[in-house]
């Protein structure tokens, strides 16, 4: 098998560097380092995943991916699958943090309404006694202090081990729900009946006597996108799920098919074009003389001046102008033909009474 090359290395490095990385972020460095997206390469994709894990394997270390159960995103980053005395040395976390965060840690998932969170008060409460393999108390849990419990709450926070809910309660971080697969098996933690996950924050069967649990995303899955009933997978009791929204919207878009709406056409333009459709009602030499005489005007007065219309009122208005410029010129033609046929016109006549009238 061929070694890691550095495009591997990136992708390793940057969980390593930067902690567990969201799924939108992850590939987005593999775009970078590869130059192709995860939706059209998702073989590719897996196949790096592949890859680096049978490498990281030799170390007891794998990349992995899980999913947020207060938030449903999904998450990558690499985790120690050695639990020992020897990978102990390896953290920065001191031995009474270290038993200060597994009795967090029990507390939430013991919760038996799967709410996955406990109250500040009650984390800082949490008796470090209990977490001794002995029965004898270390003298470092004794003197772990209230203000060291309040200070390794923050540190846990701000290295994504818990997090804290809008709410103001704390709960499990993503390097908890990375790290602690194999711890949550272990210790018999109620699984989600749709993804067989722990289901450390889920929703539970109303029948009290039923044990199912179901992840909200797993809900949302399993309910609102097929028409089944939603009745528990175990006992068939009524679920109270109610489809939000915008899920019933996007669920009657895919079913419901509206035919098109069809747009009434203007009847102005239904008239243009059955005039359009019938015969010039002019000569076409006149016509075009026309339209190169309109097209002159509109390139010296621009476009608010006249420009040429077909509406049929405006033709015929042309047309009535057309036959009266016509007329007149017939009836200059036979005025000045009747002129020169019987002698000099009115207005010779009375210019030359008035030069006769002068002279006497």
């Amino acid at each position: 098998m061929p070694p890691l090359c550095w495009r591997h290395h990136t992708l390793i490095q940057a969980l390593l560097s930067r902690g567990p990385l969201k799924e939108k972020e992850f590939q987005s460095i593999f775009f970078d380092v590869t130059g192709k997206s995860v939706d059209s390469h998702q073989q590719l994709f897996n196949e790096y995943l592949r890859k680096i894990n049978m490498e990281l394997s030799y170390v007891q270390f794998e990349l992995r991916a899980c999913r947020n159960q207060y938030e449903g995103g999904v998450y990558y980053g690499v985790i120690n699958n050695v639990a020992d005395e020897q990978s102990k040395l390896g953290t920065r976390y001191t031995v009474p943090q270290i038993a200060f965060y597994k009795g967090i840690i029990e507390a939430i998932v013991q919760d038996a309404t799967a709410q996955g969170t406990i109250s500040n008060i009650a984390a800082l409460n949490v008796r470090l006694e209990n977490q001794g393999a002995s029965t004898q108390v270390p003298p470092a849990f004794k003197n772990f202090s209230m203000s060291q419990k309040e200070k390794s709450l923050q540190e846990f926070v701000q290295d994504q081990w818990l997090c804290t809910t809008p709410d103001g309660k704390i709960g499990l971080g993503v390097r908890s729900f990375l790290d602690l697969r194999s711890w949550f098996h272990n210790n018999e933690v109620p699984t989600c009946d749709v993804c067989n996950e722990a289901g450390i924050k889920a929703d539970l069967c109303p029948n009290g006597s039923c044990t199912v649990r179901i992840h909200e995303y797993c809900l949302k899955a399993k309910f609102s996108q097929s028409r089944i009933d939603k009745v528990c997978p175990k006992c068939g009791t009524q679920w109270p799920y109610v489809v939000a929204k915008a899920e019933a919207v996007e669920e009657e878009d895919a079913d419901v098919h509206q035919p098109p709406l069809v747009r009434k056409r203007p009847r102005r333009s239904r008239i243009v074009e059955e005039d359009e459709s019938q015969p010039p009602s002019e000569p076409l030499g006149r016509r075009n003389l026309r339209s190169s005489r309109d097209g002159q005007e509109d390139e010296s007065d621009g476009p608010s001046q006249v420009q040429p219309s077909s509406d049929p009122s405006s033709r015929r208005v042309r047309k009535v102008e057309d036959e009266e410029s016509i007329g007149q010129r017939r009836k200059k033609v036979q005025t000045s033909n009747d002129g020169s046929g019987s002698g000099p016109s009115q207005e010779t006549r009375r210019s030359t009474r008035t030069s006769s009238r002068l002279h006497r």
